[in-house]
């Protein structure tokens, strides 16, 4: 019988811990889930606004995630570069629940750029799941990003080994409305379970989930994250705790079939977080988001304060330091905003 977990080995090195660590394989492009529903306000010239910029200070802000996740530190990373390579602006990155929260907050105008996988950015421009309340977002794409790994981390105390096997038992599946949680009820129910009704369940950041399987109230978690997240670092780096990554490839197809090719196959190296072996699972990839309606010159000129500071940017994470101009101009799951595609086009990258 096939084995659907893999055991965390414990003689890690606390070097992990480190924003550099990793052994993480090199992102695969990202496909478009399917097209974007006519519902969403198109991303074109008409739609952008064209104000010029503001004379005083420029504010921005960089919608992340939680402290414990990689959106975080990359979008104080690009924060950063672009208060540093954007004449007189001033940018700051703000803790979120992730791609819902920064979509909606895009879409309020509270948040300039917002960071997001593809499957929930597909799922603002649709106005689908976590977005049915406020209705399709005209969420633009300024950059395609790293893949994220979900993962699907088990107790070894809890006896499962794969996810039919979490019947019952205490599972975190993210924080409420989170993209986390959106990918681990459709993982629950390709498996045959109902996501609201076949486990125990509770709604924690990742920060909060590894703590909560330290002290052994949950026996399973979901989590959308770059390699490596530092919450499942430091679970893993514990004393006495014993856990396992359970391998969800296996449902790929179901995912693939009902939502479409947001969801990929993508392999968590044994490195990263020292397994006893590579663990095969599902990966979904990212992007930068920012409204329809913003000007094409301020897309464009942020694009440029990234690529001009790329170093710096590339230091806050080691999966920031995938990001080529190739990789940004990747087309992804929504369009990209004309003044993204301006940029990239005079760099030679873009491709229609």
């Amino acid at each position: 019988m096939k084995t659907h977990a893999v055991l965390v080995g414990f003689a890690v090195s606390a070097l992990i811990l480190s924003a550099c660590g990793g052994g993480a394989a090199a992102p695969a492009p990202t496909t478009a889930a399917s097209k974007p529903a006519a519902a969403a306000k198109p991303c074109t010239s008409e739609a952008a606004s064209k104000a010029p910029l503001p004379s005083g200070k420029l504010r921005l802000v960089v919608g992340t995630g939680g402290t414990g996740g990689v959106f975080y530190p990359y979008g104080g990373g690009l924060a950063r570069v672009l208060s540093k390579g954007m004449t007189n602006a001033e940018a700051t990155a703000e803790v979120t629940g992730g791609s819902v929260d920064n979509l909606k907050l895009v879409n309020k105008g509270d948040a300039d750029l917002g960071l997001s996988t593809v499957d929930s950015a597909y799922d603002a421009w649709v106005g689908a799941a976590a977005y049915a309340d406020v209705g399709p977002i005209p969420a633009c794409a300024v950059m395609s990003l790293y893949q994220s790994f979900i993962h699907v981390v088990v107790s070894e105390a809890s006896g499962i080994t794969k996810v039919e096997d979490m019947k019952g038992k205490r599972v975190s599946v993210g924080s409420a409305g989170s993209s986390t949680e959106i990918a681990a009820d459709r993982i629950l129910e390709a498996a045959g379970l109902n996501p609201k009704t076949d486990i125990k369940r509770d709604s924690l950041s990742v920060a909060e989930s590894a703590s909560a399987m330290k002290d052994q109230k949950i026996d399973a978690f979901f989590w959308i994250g770059g390699l490596p997240t530092a919450a499942v670092t430091d679970l893993v780096t514990t004393p006495n705790i014993k856990v396992r990554f359970v391998l969800t490839d296996y449902l790929l197809p179901k995912l693939r079939q009902k939502y479409g090719e947001s969801y990929v196959q993508m392999t968590l190296p044994k490195a990263t977080y020292k397994t006893d072996a590579d663990v095969t699972g599902i990966g979904v990839g990212n992007l930068v988001a920012v409204n329809s309606n913003m000007s094409e010159e301020k897309v464009y000129l942020m694009l440029k304060a990234i690529f001009d500071n790329l170093p710096d940017l590339q230091a806050s994470h080691s999966e920031a330091k995938k990001l080529t101009l190739e990789n940004a101009a990747t087309k992804t799951s929504i369009p990209f905003h004309p003044g993204a595609i301006k940029f990239y086009t005079e760099k030679g990258v873009w491709k229609p």
